[in-house]
């Protein structure tokens, strides 16, 4: 492996672990406000019967509450999870995001350097265009999830469980119901979602292209213009673009959840279309995108938290790597 590669597999893991951890409590409140959801209706003469006598046990009157909750907002849902379960609620299942976080980053980079430089060597081109780092991006998402959606399913059933068992016994559980199949419900969100780092890259570079084509335009020649975006431009850029691919895709995310928790014993599931349609019927795009707060505030600082943790543990990698290389090549 060569220097430039550990330091940075290093470095990404450390960082995805970091921030992780640090915005966890908005991950869970992101996971269980998307599973939140009204029951998927049977016997509607049985339902209008619970409904005229008014009686709900502890648990569905607790479990209204929070679906009516999530229908807030983000304030309203941490409050009910603070007042009921206390603030040891807001990192369960922690350990596990953080692993996941940390194998999916440094699998994407593997995957990702594996098929841009197999692409450089068959092409023989150098400088990559953006359609084809959008498609390799993709093959890149998609090549790390063998290994990373059973974790991701894993991290929901413990976030989404109401019973708090621990991730062992889930797993169990998962494998006992449904067997291996069982770790890989939802995958069929990413035929969408494996485009959304695609589509933050593409808004970023389309919008980044448009601004410096106008700072061109306005100098007029008097002046010679920096090709690039300052710091705070390239920050909020991306800011910009990360929101515009969420909301792109997050009818697709929330899917993936439901279909890990809400519908996860159910013995037949909708499909993503029917589900995004079942939710719109219900209650408009306003549950829709029920979560959509905790994911965008989540998103953006992860992302921030991720290069800033990773720019320091890479020069520190770096220089220990410098270190051990100048301490073999020394005459004994």
């Amino acid at each position: 492996m060569s220097q430039s590669v550990a330091s940075e597999v290093v470095s990404a893991m450390v960082g995805g672990m970091f921030s992780a951890s640090a915005l966890y409590p908005l991950e869970i409140l992101k996971t269980r406000m998307q599973a939140e959801s009204k029951a998927p209706k049977g016997d509607g003469d049985e339902e209008e019967k619970k409904d005229a006598a008014e009686v709900l046990t502890p648990e569905e009157d607790l479990k209204a509450r929070y679906t009516e909750a999530a229908a807030e907002g983000m304030g309203s849902y941490a409050s009910l999870m603070l007042e009921k379960e206390g603030g040891g609620a807001f990192y369960t299942g922690v350990v596990t995001s953080a692993v996941q976080s940390a194998t999916e980053k440094a699998l994407y980079f593997f995957a990702y350097t594996f098929l841009k430089n197999g692409y450089v060597d068959l092409t023989g081109v150098q400088n990559i265009g953006a359609i084809s780092n959008l498609v390799l991006g993709c093959f890149a998402e998609w090549a790390h999830l063998p290994v990373t959606l059973p974790i991701d399913c894993v991290t929901t059933a413990i976030q989404t469980d109401d019973k708090n068992r621990g991730a062992f016994v889930l797993i169990g559980s998962i494998l006992s119901e449904k067997g291996i199949g069982g770790f890989y419900k939802g995958i069929e969100a990413y035929t969408v979602l494996c485009l959304k780092p695609a589509i933050q890259y593409t808004v970023y570079e389309q919008v980044k292209s448009i601004v410096l084509a106008g700072r061109r335009a306005a100098a007029s020649g008097r002046a010679a213009v920096e090709d690039s975006l300052t710091a705070a431009e390239a920050f909020f850029l991306g800011m910009f673009a990360r929101i515009v691919a969420t909301m792109l895709t997050y009818p697709y995310l929330r899917a993936k959840v439901m279909l890990q928790s809400t519908y996860g014993n159910a013995k037949v599931k909708p499909t993503i279309p029917q589900m995004i349609g079942e939710q719109i019927s219900h209650g408009g795009l306003t549950a829709l995108y029920q979560g959509i707060g905790p994911e965008l505030t989540r998103g953006v600082f992860s992302a921030a938290l991720m290069m800033m943790v990773k720019e320091r543990i890479g020069v520190v990698v770096k220089a220990l790597i410098d270190g051990n290389r100048s301490e073999g090549k020394r005459p004994h």
